[in-house]
């Protein structure tokens, strides 16, 4: 037995997640992992993974990468269609979510707001910078009082009195909570505290200016946080939407994608195939010193032989699949 399907891949600077949808856009199945600051380890893995998994043979007519590693991931499987996480996420939710017209997306190290209106992206806005923002800073947080991150949510949950903690600032936060935790402030109270700062901070940053009309979908890894999600319900006054399948919505979106791609083009796809997850490959970096930008190109090549250290961007030999990073694109290969 063997299913058409299209394949989407995210990866993130936290995790990476492959998604997998039918012909008619009806998810099939979904593997995330760590990125460990190894993107063509971890897109490698979740493919040999969502394979292992398989209950069917898979026949992929099309593959979408996003997230901040879609260009890498992109040239390692050859995909049909690299899209930004904006659009992914926005595809998703749209598709899924009836009446979709806010997305809040916080995910390990950055997060987004998206405003549609009849399933058109109107607006948004990313945050990339400040730390208070995103799931790290939770992640760290709960460390440091000693709280598994999977149960941060049902005892956040349990708090009466949440402490008002400074969340402008990640430094200033971490400072504040330190100082309230030294007072003697239960454990539950300060993990309430500071989802209400994160959602603050949120929502004074990125959702300023915007108007967040319902249904509202809360996507990504932090989605998951059900004191989050109790946080945003309080300070928004409605009803939040957690789809079942929020970690992997990027991923999702991009297989749309490509879905759509193949649908309205009818090109074959680029897809290397599921090999793909046992190749060798290696990035090589190097200074192109061609004009004052001084720009940091990347190139991919396959294969394990050594490439050594190389002067010049043209010196280096080899399978070369991809190659990007510069500002006037002299040396981009697609």
């Amino acid at each position: 037995m063997s299913l058409d399907v299209y394949l989407g891949i995210d990866v993130g600077s936290v995790t990476t997640k492959l998604a997998l949808v039918d012909e008619k856009g009806k998810y099939i199945d979904s593997y995330m992992l760590k990125t460990a600051g190894k993107p063509v380890d971890a897109v490698q893995h979740g493919l040999q993974q969502i394979i292992k998994q398989a209950l069917c043979e898979y026949n992929v007519q099309g593959v979408g990468t996003t997230g901040s590693g879609r260009n890498l991931a992109g040239a390692l499987v050859g995909a049909d269609v690299i899209k930004n996480e904006i659009t992914a996420h926005a595809v998703a939710a749209s598709t899924n979510i009836p009446g979709v017209q806010t997305i809040l997306e916080i995910g390990g190290q950055d997060s987004k707001i998206i405003i549609l209106r009849d399933g058109i992206v109107t607006d948004f806005a990313m945050n990339t910078v400040c730390a208070a923002g995103t799931g790290s800073f939770l992640d760290h947080q709960a460390q440091r009082l000693n709280v598994p991150i999977e149960k941060f949510g049902e005892t956040a949950l349990k708090s009466e009195n949440p402490a008002r903690i400074a969340g402008r600032c990640g430094v200033f936060a971490e400072s504040d909570l330190i100082h309230k935790q030294q007072l003697g402030y239960p454990v539950e109270d300060l993990l309430y505290g500071l989802c209400q700062a994160l959602v603050r901070n949120y929502l004074s940053n990125l959702a300023l200016g915007k108007e967040l009309l319902p249904t509202i979908s809360f996507q990504g890894g932090v989605a998951t946080n059900s004191g989050m999600v109790k946080a945003f319900e309080e300070a928004l006054n409605t009803k939040i939407v957690v789809p079942q399948n929020h970690q992997t919505m990027g991923a999702i979106g991009a297989a749309l994608l490509a879905m759509e791609n193949h649908q309205y083009t009818e090109t074959p796809t680029k897809f290397k195939g599921w090999e793909v997850g046992n190749m060798n490959f290696q990035s090589v970096t190097c200074q192109c010193t061609g004009c004052s930008n001084n720009c940091e190109v990347i190139t991919i090549l396959e294969g394990a032989e050594p490439v050594g250290h190389v002067e010049k961007i043209g010196d280096i030999k080899g399978n070369i699949i991809a190659r990007w990073g510069g500002t006037c694109g002299r040396w981009d290969i697609a």
